[in-house]
């Protein structure tokens, strides 16, 4: 049994803290406390309770669902639970698209590298994979999302560099927006965490 951490104390801490960021509104439904748990094992690097849920801390996280189940909400608020180590920045896919259409291929580069060296590598949630579309910069079509993927599985295979993704696609139309080799990747990178495809939106 695991006593390093009470997480009905902890969710309802966290429900608080949604409470004070999102709104009086906010609130945990049972429906989503699994999965909730899970995230919070993650990030607070719980050995003994990610075990349990086969959940591989070295990996990053792949958070699906439908439209408005509250992923963004949940991964931005994980940021009170983080242990230093696994900090991360959250940067919506539709976001670097556009950044990609002003700045062209360096963009790819920066996300996919991370920052400057004074700072190493940066751990990102890349929100809403899906959203954004094949852009082209001076004429060359490019889907920006899976040249950046590709590159970050090559940096946590030689540096454990975390990637985390949201996404309200399913991994078939993963397979068939990015390819079967972008499919593998995040596999291999990724824990999935899923919600249930009937997950009331929240908005």
């Amino acid at each position: 049994m695991n006593l390093q951490y009470n997480y009905p104390e902890i969710l309802a801490w966290l429900e608080q803290k949604g409470k004070r960021d999102y709104g009086d509104k906010f609130h945990f439904t049972e429906q989503d406390t699994p999965n909730i748990t899970k995230l919070t094992a993650y990030f607070l690097n719980d050995e003994v309770m990610t075990k349990q849920y086969d959940i591989d801390l070295t990996k990053g996280i792949l958070l699906s669902g439908p439209v408005g189940c509250g992923k963004t909400t949940l991964m931005t608020l994980m940021k009170y639970v983080t242990k230093q180590g696994n900090k991360f920045y959250i940067k919506t896919c539709r976001d670097i698209s556009f950044e990609f259409i002003k700045e062209g291929y360096e963009i790819i580069h920066r996300y996919s590298r991370g920052s400057s060296s004074q700072t190493g590598y940066r751990n990102y949630c890349f929100d809403d994979l899906g959203i954004e579309q094949n852009l082209k910069y001076y004429g060359n079509e490019c889907n920006v999302m899976a040249e950046i993927i590709l590159s970050r599985y090559d940096l946590f295979i030689a540096k454990k560099v975390q990637t985390h993704l949201t996404t309200n696609l399913s991994a078939s139309e993963i397979e068939l927006a990015y390819g079967n080799r972008i499919r593998s990747r995040l596999r291999g990178m990724l824990n999935l965490i899923a919600f249930d495809k009937n997950t009331a939106d929240k908005r």
